[in-house]
């Protein structure tokens, strides 16, 4: 495929108009693959802030990207014009301390995070990894949403390593600074026996708000409501109060509140919302709340005013 003139000036304007580009798909607020997701994350914990192309919504982009760069594919990380790599190579360039430099940082850090592993969690993985291959090493990862995985595999000898109750952890650069202070424990209940891991850094779960108390912070003026229900649902049974609404065109502006606004998430019922929130707990927000039972469960309880659908 040739680059047509058009489509090389528009793609040396965004690398003109920004230091650090991503090409990628989605956004970083909503990655649309793993390996977009992998590099936002990378990216995120160095950056406060990059420039970003959706190549989903320009196909134009998309394939002209590759044969500007001679990338087969996307995402696409640039820095002062030149191109980087994939998320791969992004992360490979993190943990060698590579990332920092191009991006003109300070060099990383690679002090071990602080660790808790419990005896009884310790036995456990001290019995999982014994007998595998001695070249096997046991990785720790924390991915941007603070899921972590544990991973047998060979060092590469740019992890930083962790101990604790005799376990040593490798973790990648990226990882690191999301796995201080963890603490990895063995519980067993009614569901099973596992490893079950609380991290301080990930953002608090999101909370139930009863239609009452969504009343109650209305009036105090302490809450801010969104509601996301379809355009014809909102049309049927309007909330009659200030709010927001979640659909493609405000998503974007909503992940860019600041993270310690106090939310609440309504529906029709308080599922869809609950999905919602959980996403939004994600980016990163700290206080959220779902609205049970929805504007269903307002308009029988607060406002027999607002229709029931």
């Amino acid at each position: 495929m040739s680059l047509s003139p058009e489509t090389r000036t528009r793609i040396e304007q965004i690398l003109g108009a920004h230091h650090v580009v991503l090409f990628m798909k989605g956004n970083p607020q909503g990655p649309q693959c793993g390996f977009s997701a992998k590099a936002v994350g990378i990216l995120g914990g160095l950056v406060p802030d990059f420039g970003h192309v959706d190549v989903l919504a320009d196909a134009e982009i998309r394939e002209g990207i590759k044969v500007y760069g001679q990338w087969p594919t996307i995402p696409q990380l640039y820095v002062g014009g030149e191109l980087l790599g994939g998320s791969d190579i992004i992360e490979q360039m993190l943990n060698s301390g590579e990332l920092h430099e191009a991006l003109g940082l300070a060099a990383p850090d690679r002090t071990p995070p602080p660790i808790e592993i419990t005896p009884a969690a310790a036995e456990a993985i001290g019995r999982a990894i014994a007998g595998n291959d001695d070249d096997a090493v046991l990785h720790l990862s924390v991915d941007p949403r603070f899921n972590a995985r544990f991973e047998l595999k060979p060092a590469t000898g740019q992890e930083i390593v962790s101990e604790a109750a005799g376990i040593r952890l490798h973790l990648d650069l990226a990882s690191a600074p999301r796995a201080r202070g963890i603490r990895i424990d063995w519980v067993e209940d009614v569901r099973g026996a596992g490893l079950a891991i609380h991290n301080p850094n990930a953002p608090p779960a999101v909370k139930a708000m009863t239609v009452q108390q969504l009343h109650d912070h209305i009036i105090a003026g302490t809450i801010d409501v969104v509601d996301v229900r379809p355009a014809h649902a909102r049309a049927l049974a309007p909330f009659p109060h200030p709010h927001e609404v979640l659909d493609e065109d405000s998503a974007g502006r909503l992940a860019e509140l600041p993270k310690d606004l106090p939310i609440a998430f309504l529906c029709h019922h308080g599922n869809s919302s609950r999905q919602a929130a959980e996403h939004f707990r994600n980016l990163g927000f700290h206080d959220l709340y779902n609205v049970e039972g929805g504007i269903d469960a307002w308009s029988t309880d607060i406002d027999p005013s607002v229709p029931r659908y």
